[in-house]
């Protein structure tokens, strides 16, 4: 099997993009430590190198609630995604239909369910945040239940918004109204590529899943008041039994980081977890999912799928958090790079060379199968 060449996908977003942007994708809350933690850490993890194994047939599918998967892995749900190609996520959702993986569609995207179920053929995930107003959640998930979404991913870790510096420095938030428009539409002139394709051809804009709320005000500024007011900070773990009785299919929690959290997940029964700070984009200062990852599946990795983001950008590093006991993983930043850069081609050659590498790195730690993967090909059997 060849390769895929590898593309800095994250440096062509930058020349691509809008710089208010690609600053949303790149940065992270207050001093970005947890941004920073998440690939260091991980990146220090050690590997158990083996020799002389017969590893002629590397099988990298995997089964995650009830649907066989190509690869252990997912693309994880991100605002605003569908700004960075024209339609985004409707691409990104072809192309990781195309590998075989999930693609799971933020609340608030650019595209809403309606679209990326026409645009595919497959079942897709939805995510979903809790909001004040229950009538409307339970219109999108009846929604999503129509899209013929196949698991929920209910993101618990955003009572509030967290404080991104960079987002205020680059004019996609905090600046009054017309001065925030009018520094974005200057940044976006210098992307002309970008402005045609995206700002002209990729309209409308108007946050599709929350645009029936936002109603005519549909400018950056309101979205983002609209998230302030609207994001419910008095949810406690018994709105998670209303979520668990308006969906019937499987319930994934994303947002966990401290086992007493993880444990109360399981038993509230949920199908599944995702271990994650955000992309380190709420609390500044927490440990990294990596560090966070191993005590908690030993907590309830017998009681419940988990699954891990932060900091994953290559094959390699899906292994990785595979060896240390997640059962999958979510793609993150690194898809929304990819989309930048190259659109749904892009998405699928990030794919192609997340599978690739995954292949080397399992037949060099003599794995054969995603189930052989366990924290004995660690160099030291934990983190550091």
């Amino acid at each position: 099997m060849k390769a895929a060449a590898p593309i800095d996908y994250r440096d062509l977003a930058r020349r691509r993009l809008p710089h208010f942007l690609f600053e949303y994708i790149d940065g992270g809350a207050y001093a970005e430590v947890t941004l920073r933690r998440n690939l260091e850490d991980l990146a220090a993890i050690a590997l158990r190198q083996r020799v002389l194994r017969d590893v002629s047939n590397v099988d990298l599918s995997t089964e995650l609630f009830g649907q066989k998967l190509a690869l252990p892995l997912a693309l994880a749900p991100i605002g605003l995604a569908g700004l960075n190609a024209r339609r985004g996520e409707v691409q990104a959702a072809r192309a990781a239909e195309a590998a075989g993986v999930p693609f799971c569609l933020s609340t608030v995207s650019a595209c809403p369910l309606g679209e990326v179920a026409a645009g595919v053929t497959r079942p897709f995930w939805f995510q979903l945040y809790m909001i004040r107003d229950r009538a409307f959640m339970r219109d999108l998930l009846a929604q999503a239940v129509q899209a013929g979404c196949s698991a929920l991913v209910f993101t618990v870790d955003m009572p509030l918004p967290g404080t991104r510096y960079r987002d205020y420095r680059s004019g996609l938030a905090g600046a009054p109204g017309f001065s925030g428009a009018l520094r974005r539409f200057g940044q976006a002139l210098l992307r002309p590529a970008w402005a045609w394709d995206v700002g002209v051809r990729g309209r409308p804009h108007a946050l599709g899943n929350v645009a029936p709320v936002l109603g005519p005000n549909t400018g950056l500024e309101d979205f983002f008041a609209w998230m302030r007011g609207n994001f419910d900070p008095s949810v406690t773990w018994k709105d998670l039994e209303w979520v668990r009785a308006q969906w019937r299919g499987p319930l994934i929690v994303k947002g966990i980081l401290d086992v007493e959290d993880a444990r109360a997940a399981a038993a509230v029964g949920v199908d599944g977890i995702v271990v994650s700070n955000h992309g380190g984009r709420q609390l500044d200062g927490t440990p990294s999912t990596v560090r966070a990852l191993p005590p908690i599946v030993d907590a309830v990795g017998g009681q419940l799928s988990v699954l891990v983001d932060g900091g994953v950008r290559s094959g390699l590093d899906v292994v990785r958090m595979l060896a240390l006991g997640a059962r999958g993983v979510l793609l993150g930043r690194a898809w929304a790079f990819a989309l930048a850069g190259a659109g749904q081609a892009g998405v699928a050659h990030l794919l192609q060379l997340i599978a690739a590498e995954m292949r080397v790195a399992m037949a060099l730690t003599g794995c054969t199968s995603i189930a052989a993967i366990d924290r004995d090909i660690l160099a030291e059997g934990r983190p550091p």
